[in-house]
């Protein structure tokens, strides 16, 4: 169901868009799906324009130029035989070059339950995503040959998804999946399942690197990042492991020096690394904190972006609840210089953990989740700070993807 809202665009000329995907909640009205917005050049402007109320779970997206497509996932695990709710799967919209609105093109189930990351190759036409998978398991009793009953725990497979895309946009067939196995330590120090959080495996991104030849899947269930080359299957060739409960969650690559920065969500850590593009293996340059030296308490951070200028890279943490920001020595040390705060998270998984940058990195959205906002910063390019500019009202916010219009 498409819904307009406020067809007011920005003026004549380019225009730039927010795709603002959103959690459904029974208590908070206009939640779930995709809501547009049209966003000043500045980022002093922030209007909503339509809104799109499926998928219900739409917590990643990501667009592709070239044919006007917006993906997005539905973060659900399906419920059993013969489901009441839709299943899990990642859904197709055409966007339009007027007004950003979308119209829904097709949608494709995504085996494994909540998928959680999207990536694409444009060249290539493939979709990637990372399904989480839930924390939940089953006992299931087990004879054993001496004619005693033992338990063997089962848990959601996690897996790691490759589509293909036709040249209009749609989303066609399912070209490979890859199942997640092992686990890390369990039970562990995180609260996340009553400390069972890594009972499993959990991959949570897989992000193709810059030059289109492979894909980096952060596994934070087994501390582990695996790396696969990208073709017509995903094809395992290497795999670098944290030391134990390290999580890792979130991986962005830096254009300008191709290292790729990795945030740790059980130990609270941001990791850099040299990323070899010519065999896919990554070696550790730095690891630091990413709250502020003396703070106390849980946090976990979620996403990570790198500035387009590659001098600053930011994380958002919650537990501390900032967006914080760390200068990038010439040699891939991080330094942390600052934060700005955010509401306070429930917990972790309702917390803020998503923001984008503007294609120019003049500004940046921060998808707020407990103060059902998005909100607009400033970035200052000499020092990394972020200064507020506006906010607007987006029920249960989870992640922001940007497109550029003709107008």
């Amino acid at each position: 169901m498409n819904t307009q809202i406020n067809a007011t665009p920005t003026g004549p000329g380019s225009r730039l868009i927010a795709y603002v995907g959103t959690y459904g909640s029974e208590s908070a009205p206009g939640a779930g799906g995709i809501t547009v917005l049209d966003v000043g050049l500045d980022g002093r402007k922030l209007t909503p324009l339509s809104r799109v109320t499926e998928p219900r779970e739409a917590g990643y997206l990501v667009y592709a130029p070239s044919t006007r497509t917006l993906y997005a996932v539905d973060e659900r695990k399906t419920d059993g035989r013969g489901p009441v709710e839709p299943p899990a799967s990642v859904h197709s919209f055409a966007v339009s070059e007027e007004d950003g609105s979308l119209t829904w093109r097709n949608s494709r189930l995504a085996p494994g339950p909540r998928p959680t990351y999207l990536d694409l190759d444009e060249r290539r036409r493939v979709l990637v995503t990372a399904n989480h998978g839930d924390f939940g398991h089953v006992e299931h009793l087990v004879r054993k040959d001496d004619g005693t009953w033992t338990v063997k725990y089962l848990y959601d497979d996690s897996t790691v998804l490759l589509y293909g895309l036709d040249r209009n946009g749609r989303i066609g067939e399912l070209r490979d999946v890859q199942v997640m196995s092992g686990h890390g330590r369990d039970p562990n120090s995180s609260p996340q399942a009553g400390g069972h959080g890594q009972a499993s495996a959990h991959a949570h991104c897989a992000v193709i690197d810059p030059s289109g030849t492979y894909v980096l899947v952060a596994d934070k269930g087994t501390d582990c990042i695996h790396v696969y080359t990208l073709g017509d299957k995903l094809e395992l060739v290497y795999t670098y492991t944290f030391p134990p409960e390290t999580g890792p969650r979130h991986i962005a690559f830096d254009l300008v020096s191709g290292r790729a920065f990795v945030t740790c969500e059980f130990s609270s850590d941001i990791a850099s690394f040299v990323f070899y593009a010519d065999s896919g293996r990554l070696h550790l340059l730095n690891q630091v904190s990413t709250v502020t030296e003396g703070y106390e308490g849980l946090n976990e951070p979620a996403d990570v972006r790198v500035h387009p200028g590659g001098r600053f890279v930011y994380v958002n943490n919650r537990g501390e609840d900032s967006v914080a920001w760390f200068r990038v020595a010439d040699d891939g040390g991080l330094t942390r210089v600052g934060h700005v705060p955010l509401a306070p998270s429930l917990h972790p998984g309702v917390a803020a953990r998503s923001f984008a940058f503007d294609p120019s990195g003049s500004f940046m959205l921060v998808a707020d989740r407990p103060a059902d906002l998005v909100r607009s910063y400033a970035v200052d390019e000499t020092d990394g700070a972020l200064s507020p500019l506006t906010e607007v009202h987006v029920p249960q916010p989870a992640f922001v993807a940007f497109a550029e219009l003709a107008g």
